[in-house]
């Protein structure tokens, strides 16, 4: 017997569920059809479990090398990786009873199994009823909604020539869940992932080889930063190696190592390494979910959507990493939220990228909102620009942590913040009254005015902002 919603969710990822949520403080008949696990990538297989391994990583750094610093004699530092994923899983399954105990707050159906949106049927006229097959065995459910929302997510994008086996070569799915520590890895890519991946492992004591196709590590952060993190990463032994064109004919294994060259402008290089990790990014899970029975098209591999995050099929919306752009969880979530209040009330939300803090929680950590200097030079304006570092804030000193800095750019003109970039001490949790400031439209000199607390890590934003107009009072 056919069940009817008026909104089913494919995937019970981050933007997923919190669609799910809201759906259903609205009034609206919820349900979520789910083949894995709910609270997806983000939880089980990114954004959690990798900042749980970068925080043992970053205790075990603390322990073994900087201890002695703040006068704390530490000997006979070891590490337990094995402990340190039963550390990551714990966390990962204690938020993950969080989600589920959320959906049952909700009153919102869960369907354990695999999704398929069928074209018209005797249950509609128009495309969007969902068959799923159940993961338990029982007979097929079949739901019919009148609104879907598609939240599949995405997964690690492969590389033709290197066929991810989970021994030898890896993707970030395969990493997670690693039980001994490799004594070398060679990364391919170095992009967020890459960078978190080759920060973690050198703490953990692995040696790092990061090889990068462009001509920098980062591509969308500022130049500045860019510098900032391959100086810091390549102090602490990571070795980055950019405009490298891997030969892919090269790569084979012997004697349980890897081995491929790579054609660095007018030279080549041999690699070795007990493991690859691919870092190249991800693709979107579009496939086997029944598109071809709708008229959804496609761009590029992502699901093409409006402003309100319609697809072509107006009864139906697309969010998160399968729609592309900035594969974010924070990003699929406010998708989520935008798409079910255009469901409920018509009522349009777009995204503004330039308002997104982005985030990499390497040591050192890298945040992010709006334009980069070399961007907003590009689109024609007159720029000034505030940059103030660490080592002149007195709690970066007392923290043993003051490498980085805090860049501001505005506009010469009307004053307006442009960008703001950050990299050093827990700018990751900075970057929230950066992306504030950047809501409110605020200038420099009102973030400025703000009063923030002495000492503190924030006063780094006051004398950024001061020094935009040359006005900064500790540097």
């Amino acid at each position: 017997m056919a069940q009817n919603y008026d909104v089913v969710i494919l995937g019970g990822g981050t933007g997923g569920y919190v669609a799910a949520i809201r759906a259903a403080q609205l009034g609206l008949k919820t349900a979520i059809v789910e083949r894995e696990q709910l609270g997806g990538t983000c939880l089980h297989k990114g954004c959690i479990p990798s900042k749980a391994l970068l925080r043992s990583a970053e205790v075990y750094r603390m322990a073994n090398k900087t201890a002695s610093e703040f006068g704390v004699d530490i000997s006979g530092v070891t590490l337990q990786f094995n402990k340190v994923q039963a550390r990551k899983q714990a966390i990962v399954e204690q938020l993950s009873q969080g989600v589920n105990t959320l959906m049952k707050k909700g009153k919102i159906d869960v369907y354990e199994g695999t999704g398929r949106i069928l074209g018209p049927s005797i249950f509609s006229p128009m495309p969007g009823t969902i068959s799923v097959e159940m993961l338990n065995g029982e007979e097929n459910e079949m739901l019919v909604p009148t609104n879907v929302v598609i939240a599949t997510g995405s997964k690690p994008r492969g590389m033709a020539g290197l066929t991810v086996d989970g021994k030898y070569i890896m993707n970030s799915d395969h990493a997670l869940q690693m039980e001994e520590l490799p004594s070398s890895l060679l990364i391919v890519g170095g992009g967020v992932i890459g960078i978190e991946w080759a920060s973690m492992l050198c703490d953990f004591g692995v040696s790092v080889t990061v090889v990068e196709y462009g001509p920098s590590i980062l591509p969308a952060e500022d130049a500045d930063v860019v510098k900032e993190v391959t100086k810091q990463l390549e102090s602490r032994g990571v070795r980055i190696v950019t405009n490298a064109r891997l030969d892919l004919d090269s790569y084979k294994t012997e004697n349980d190592n890897v081995f491929i060259s790579a054609k660095l402008q007018d030279k080549e290089e041999h690699f070795t390494a007990e493991k690859l990790l691919l870092c190249v990014g991800r693709e979107a899970n579009i496939h086997g979910i029944g598109l071809e029975n709708t008229d959804i098209e496609i761009d590029n591999g992502f699901i093409k959507v409006s402003d309100s995050y319609q697809t072509k099929e107006s009864h139906m919306y697309a969010i998160g990493d399968v729609i592309g752009g900035l594969q974010l969880a924070h990003v699929a979530s406010h998708e989520g939220l935008s798409a079910i209040e255009h469901i409920a009330n018509g009522k349009k939300a777009p995204l503004d990228v330039l308002k997104v803090p982005k985030c990499v929680y390497s040591f050192p950590e890298v945040a992010s909102i709006g334009l980069t200097e070399s961007a907003a030079r590009e689109q024609g304006y007159a720029l000034k620009v505030g940059k103030f570092p660490f080592k002149a804030i007195g709690k970066a000193l007392v923290n043993g942590d003051s490498d980085g800095f805090v860049k501001i750019i505005a506009d010469e003109e009307t004053d307006d913040i442009l960008g703001i970039h950050m990299v050093g001490p827990h700018v990751t949790d900075l970057i929230g009254e950066a992306s504030l400031a950047k809501l409110l439209d605020a200038t420099p000199w009102e973030i400025s005015q703000a009063i923030h607390p002495h000492p503190s890590l924030n006063e780094v934003l006051v004398e950024s902002a001061l020094a935009v107009d040359k006005r900064a009072i500790h540097f």
